[in-house]
């Protein structure tokens, strides 16, 4: 698996090149300076601590000082972070820390508004694998800082039956008891229905999870009437903020 310090190192080889040419020709080498990180406006942090790493990458001696920790909620104008240390190292990575953190922070501030207007009812919001090649990790984590859940991190650690194996199969039915005759019976099987015949069909086969896929408010009703709790529901596709509060 790869970690986030690859991540980091992608992205400073991708910006930096052999070298940035502008800083180098103007600024001494032994120059030393400080940089201020300020909020422009209301979020969530998440991506502090891959910022700083950043920074150290590129300068082991930098001397960064959070004013906030990952999941603080703050103000605009307010100062995020200070930053000393060398200023060619400062200059390279400026661009670079900032993209973490705004992508991140970004996530975090936005699951939070979802998040905040479930409070304590009996339902979680999960991500998807729709995530920015190579920041799976990074983006899931951000997802989590928001105050939500991660679903299955890849292909290989949870069964999701979609659309496209259940064609394959030859229906609902027939998708569950090839996974239930193959797979450990320790892994729950989940499935991506779109209508409540298939809700009822995956329920006669033992499903553990259904999902909902795209179905209207009222399908919707109708197929969690009908689960009765005998199966964990998710509803995927076509979910505003208007629709997670009647």
């Amino acid at each position: 698996m790869y970690s986030v310090l690859n991540i980091i190192e992608t992205a400073l080889r991708e910006d930096l090149g052999p070298g940035d040419i502008t800083t180098n020709n103007l600024v001494p080498l032994d120059t030393e300076g400080k940089g201020i990180i300020i909020a422009r406006e209301p979020l969530v942090i998440a991506g502090l601590d891959v910022a700083k790493q950043v920074f150290e990458s590129l300068d082991p001696k930098v001397i960064i000082k959070p004013a906030y920790k990952d999941g603080d909620s703050i103000e605009g104008g307010e100062v995020v972070l200070e930053i000393e240390g060398r200023l060619h190292a400062l200059l390279a990575g400026e661009r670079t820390g900032l993209n973490f953190l705004q992508h991140l922070s970004g996530i975090a501030t936005h699951v939070r508004s979802y998040a905040d207007m479930l409070g304590d009812k009996n339902v979680q919001i999960v991500d998807t694998r729709k995530t920015t090649p190579g920041w799976l990790i990074l983006e899931k984590y951000a997802v989590r800082v928001g105050g939500a859940y991660n679903h299955r991190m890849g292909l290989y650690d949870g069964v999701v039956i979609k659309a496209n194996h259940i064609a394959v199969c030859g229906g609902v039915k027939n998708s569950i008891e090839r996974i239930r005759n193959n797979v450990s019976h320790l892994v729950k099987t989940e499935v991506e229905v779109s209508d409540i015949d298939d809700v009822k069909e995956a329920i006669d086969a033992g499903a553990d999870v259904i999902m909902l896929d795209c179905m209207t408010i009222d399908q919707i009703k109708e197929a969690v009437a009908f689960v009765d709790g005998r199966a964990v529901i998710e509803v995927a596709g076509k979910i505003s903020k208007s629709d997670l509060i009647p």
